[in-house]
């Protein structure tokens, strides 16, 4: 019954809430559903084809080694329990609970994120910490007493947990349910009729807290309260007045009288003690009072001339503190002395510490019974204290400050007051006062070190603590209480506070985003100390945070380009011998130090043997002297690696022409007609215009249908070694290993090498194809594929040389 009210539960209040907007997916169910429960068709909602879930392994994976409480169904898309889920369990009383998981789908590979909200059910009972809560209640306990009870504790949270308290009806006790700032409630029990030991020792009462689940649930404890004897009668003397004669220079010791009281309460509440009442001191000093017994003894000199009459008033008191009293009258002619008595009448303690000096901080009254010169009194203090005594009217002192006080170097004084009579001998008393210095805040914070340095690693994650400042304040409480913050200043035109936070209690300063060195290499911030006193005090400290590299730049070569739709050739003289330069790769690394140490390496070469690299130049050398046997053609595939760990690395390629010009190059053979060649041919055809148009017009049409069927690349050639941004002719290749060209090879259109005149020639090719081994011409696959390509790249630069030649005639 209880799984499916937990079913029908999770039905109710299931909701699904997706957000498209950043691939992520959220749904809230109850806890404690079955495993195999459908919890949403997560296919569905992100739009997902169901048919290629299996194909796309599509799958829940956690994090670490957390146990997976969900799984998918491949071939309805659904998302299913997989596992019991115990919201106590995972989130403990944290009012909201959140699994996180990824939905990962493969080819393409795809991920989102997953949220399941676990919603709360009232599947725990409140429980008390203990089976019997005993207390201790006097009887003389008044009417409205409160005594707090132990709460009770539910697992749930929420509506789910303890709502309300029910205590069971007896006739002394009933109960208050109180609110408290966090949300929860305490339990007092509430005295509503007196307690009668006598009636009653013993109350025990049943308390019930209810949750607010639907059903509630409910758990008990039992209250038992033990009924203390009330102390309700007082001593009785056995008379009012006890009058006695004492002759005077009566011994030490002597039994002036024994009172005797007595009380009707039992045990503690029965003990009668005894003490003198309102009795000056004179009096103490002559008589002494047996607590137990109520006997009274001379205790010190009896003289008539200076008191003839004595009046005690002595209190019998029981365990509980009931009294009553009796008056003792003593007859004596005995004259004592006395010495002086210190009586503080005020005291302001604390006393701030930026009190003025001469500031009054207590007022003190001496008292002599004595007459004449046995009752002047003189007060002093001791020495080397901030305070004297200032004489104020009749047997009046005044305590007065003389100097500036500091709580940080002594908060507190006991002071020594000694009181002196002039009699002869002199007799004294002596008061001790403890004084304490109350604090003002007059000291700003001061931090541990001049100034900070944090050193970051770029990338770093954001919320990661770079470094942490500490001030102390030697002020008391909140004067001495440092809140840290950040002072507003600009970095890099941004405001501070979107580099940096800092914790106000701990002064723990974070990264609020990831650095880069190579934007923005160090900064100074300045962080405020202040206390919390009033005027708050502050004070300021420099925090210089330097930011490290971290090798996350490959190399860029900027020599030869990298990219792929451009090839750099070079000229290589047929009599280079060993060590000469032929080229030298140039790269850079925005990264610094030896994240920025580049290294150069040949990884792929056409011989490789012939070129050799420069390590840490980039310089390409010949390694040996060029023979007639080496390949005309040379490929070169360059890495460049930095030194950062782990390494990083770009390649480039190179493409080298072994030849001392391109004369010999098969298919430029034709172009070494001298200049005035050229210039004939040129009249020539301009002659042949102006005669026929007919002629010129159908040698126009042929021209461009084989133009249109052949389209052959065209090829800008200056008389310099190095030809940028030009591809080699497509039919450039070798025939039969021999390394060498075929003469049949030539170019549609071409300037002359190294001519600095407009001259240009037309040339036909009289062979479309390759001789192969068995001297049968054909037409290669690579030679066809090497035209396509090649065609599609050249045929801006070819459109623009072109344009110029005829801007040239």
């Amino acid at each position: 019954m209880f799984c499916s009210a937990v079913e029908m539960f999770g039905l109710l209040f299931f909701v699904l809430m997706a957000h498209t907007a950043y691939g992520d997916v959220s749904y809230s169910f109850p806890e404690e559903m079955k495993r195999g429960s459908v919890i949403g068709n997560i296919a569905k909602d992100l739009g997902l084809d169901v048919n290629r879930l299996a194909s796309r392994k599509a799958r829940i994976d956690t994090e670490g080694n957390r146990k997976r409480y969900c799984d998918i169904n491949l071939n309805t898309g659904e998302l299913i329990v997989a596992d019991r889920i115990d919201r106590e369990g995972l989130c403990k009383e944290r009012l909201s609970c959140a699994l996180n998981f990824e939905f990962v789908l493969e080819n393409p590979l795809e991920s989102h994120r997953v949220v399941l909200q676990i919603q709360d059910i009232n599947d725990n009972t409140p429980v008390f910490p203990k089976d019997v809560i005993k207390l201790e209640i006097s009887e003389s306990a008044v009417k409205g007493a409160r005594f707090r009870v132990i709460e009770a504790r539910d697992a749930d949270v929420g509506h789910n947990s303890v709502q309300t308290y029910i205590l069971e009806r007896n006739l002394n006790f009933v109960l208050a349910v109180n609110s408290k700032t966090d949300g929860g409630k305490y339990v007092e029990l509430v005295l509503d009729k007196e307690l009668d030991r006598e009636q009653q020792k013993e109350v025990t009462l049943i308390l019930t807290a209810v949750d607010g689940g639907t059903p509630p649930r409910s758990g008990t404890v039992a209250i038992h309260v033990t009924v203390l004897d009330a102390n309700d009668n007082a001593p009785v003397f056995s008379q009012a007045v006890y009058k006695v004669s004492l002759p005077e220079n009566s011994p030490l010791d002597t039994v002036v009288v024994t009172v005797s009281a007595t009380d009707a309460d039992e045990g503690q509440n029965g003990q009668v003690t005894y003490e003198f009442g309102h009795l000056s001191e004179y009096s103490k000093e002559s008589f002494s009072l047996d607590h137990q017994t109520g006997q009274i003894s001379v205790k010190g000199p009896i003289d008539f001339e200076d008191e003839s009459r004595y009046e005690i008033i002595v209190e019998a008191k029981d365990g509980y503190g009931l009294s009553s009293d009796a008056k003792v009258v003593i007859e004596i002619t005995d004259i004592n002395d006395n010495p002086p008595i210190l009586i503080i009448k005020s005291l302001n303690s604390p006393v701030p510490e930026n009190a003025l000096p001469g500031t009054e901080v207590g007022i003190i009254n001496v008292q002599d019974r004595d007459s004449e010169n046995n009752g002047q009194v003189r007060c002093s203090i001791q020495q080397n204290v901030p305070f004297k005594l200032v004489p104020s009217i009749k047997n009046y002192y005044s305590l007065v400050t003389t100097g500036e006080l500091d709580r940080e170097l002594l908060s507190d004084y006991n002071l020594t007051i000694t009181a002196t009579d002039e009699g002869s001998p002199p007799l004294s008393s002596t008061k001790n006062l403890h004084l304490t210095v109350a604090d003002v805040n007059d000291n700003p914070p001061v931090f541990q070190e001049h100034n900070y340095r944090a050193h970051v690693q770029e990338n770093n994650k954001p919320g990661s603590s770079i470094c942490s400042v500490s001030a102390t304040d030697p002020d008391w409480r909140q004067n001495g209480t440092v809140v840290y913050s950040l002072l507003s200043s600009d970095v890099n035109g941004a405001p501070v506070s979107s580099f940096l936070s800092i914790n106000g209690d701990t002064g723990v300063i974070h990264a609020v985003r990831s650095f880069d060195y190579e934007q923005l290499k160090s900064f100074k911030v300045l962080v405020l100390a202040r206390d919390n006193g009033s005027p708050p005090l502050s004070s300021n400290v420099s925090v210089s945070v330097f930011i490290s590299d971290e090798n996350d730049n490959s190399p860029q070569i900027l020599y030869p380009s990298p990219e792929g739709n451009s090839f750099m050739t070079e000229m290589v003289p047929k009599a280079a011998q060993a060590g000469s330069l032929v080229s030298k790769v140039i790269s850079v690394d925005a990264d610094s130090g030896q994240n920025a140490w580049l290294s150069y390496h040949i990884i792929k070469a056409t011989d490789p043997g012939l070129f050799t690299i420069g390590v840490h130049s980039g310089e390409i050398r010949t390694q040996r002297d060029i023979s007639e046997s080496d390949s005309m053609k040379q490929n070169l595939i360059v890495s460049v690696r930095d030194n950062g760990q782990p390494s990083l690395s770009a390649t480039c390629a190179l493409y080298l022409l072994i030849s001392d010009n391109l004369a010999e190059v098969p298919e430029l053979k034709d172009m070494s007609h001298d200049e005035s060649s050229s210039k004939l041919t040129f009249y020539l055809i301009i002659a042949l215009v102006s005669v026929s148009t007919f002629f010129l017009t159908f040698i126009i049409i042929i021209l461009a249908v084989r133009f249109c069927r052949r389209r052959k690349p065209r090829l800008l050639f200056d008389g310099a070694v190095a030809i940028p941004s030009a591809y080699l002719p497509p039919n450039y290749a070798e025939v039969e290993g021999a390394g060498t060209l075929r003469s049949t090879y030539n170019y549609d259109a071409y300037l002359t090498t190294g001519s600095r005149t407009s001259d240009f020639k037309f040339v036909r090719s009289y062979n479309e194809g390759t001789l192969t081994a068995d001297l049968t011409l054909k037409k290669t696959q690579s030679a066809v594929d090497d035209l396509e390509g090649l065609d599609a790249e050249m045929n801006d630069s070819f459109q623009v040389g072109l344009a110029k030649i005829f801007i040239i005639i």
